[in-house]
């Protein structure tokens, strides 16, 4: 354990916020480690946008299902996946040549290379004593998000990021054991299914405890019930209807 890895260690979702600014100069900070994540061939396929507006803020707050910490978070972030830009030098720099912006290949690696510069961002963050929680709400109208923010096409908000000086305790939620996600030399159907298992039990605890006996639904439960009721269906249209997924 060395304290990069006790940060992460520590990591916890914070929904309230003190009314204290982030800085320009850690925002600054937190985007430029955001940048420095990996990218597949250095494309660099994202845009941050900065949301501080409080108006502006009030509007995805509504958007992304009525979450009133993005209302309340100093600093909104909507992580946009971006193929527009390489669009742009491509039509530049080779006029008349066929592009393949919107391959499945593309839209992929332009939703992995936002993923990790935003969890750099994320751990820089907290690194400051700043907190952070994921909105993933601003997919459900992501139509009006993207007009809201005049997102061009080959750019989607995979999500967004509150950020600000943590106002509560969370505590931490325990993950799955290591046995479940850990697999040597291959995928091992039967060591998945038994770390499903004593999860259940862990994350039943845990519920039990942070809701004061109301709920202990166990995760596998949990689960079943997010994957057979219908999400965000409209993303597909959505996203063929921006460039991607064309080829």
């Amino acid at each position: 354990m060395n304290d990069t890895i006790s940060l992460l260690m520590n990591h916890r979702s914070v929904r309230k916020f003190k009314s204290g600014a982030v800085t320009d100069e850690q925002l600054a900070a937190i985007v430029a480690a955001g940048q420095m994540a990996s990218s597949s061939s250095n494309v660099q396929a994202y845009t941050v946008i900065a949301v501080t507006e409080p108006a502006l803020k009030t509007k995805l707050a509504e958007l992304a299902g009525g979450q009133a910490y993005v209302e309340q978070c100093p600093v909104f972030l909507v992580w946009c996946a971006d193929l527009y830009r390489l669009k742009q030098v491509a039509v530049h720099h080779q006029p008349g040549q066929p592009s393949y912006e919107g391959s499945v290949e593309n839209y992929t690696v332009a939703t992995i290379d936002t993923a990790l510069a935003a969890q750099n961002a994320a751990v820089a963050a907290e690194s400051l004593g700043l907190g952070i929680v994921y909105i993933g709400g601003i997919r459900t109208k992501i139509a009006e998000v993207s007009e809201l923010l005049g997102l061009p096409e080959l750019v989607y908000p995979v999500f967004g990021m509150c950020i600000g000086v943590p106002d509560q305790d969370t505590g931490l939620r325990p993950r799955l054991p290591q046995s479940g996600v850990l697999h040597m030399n291959g995928y091992d159907k039967n060591q998945t299914m038994k770390a499903v298992e004593l999860y259940d039990h862990t994350s039943a605890e845990y519920l039990k405890e942070r809701t004061g006996g109301q709920r202990s639904t166990p995760w596998s439960e949990q689960m079943a019930a997010r994957l057979t009721e219908p999400a965000r269906l409209q993303m597909k249209t959505f996203l063929e209807q921006r460039g991607f997924l064309k080829q």
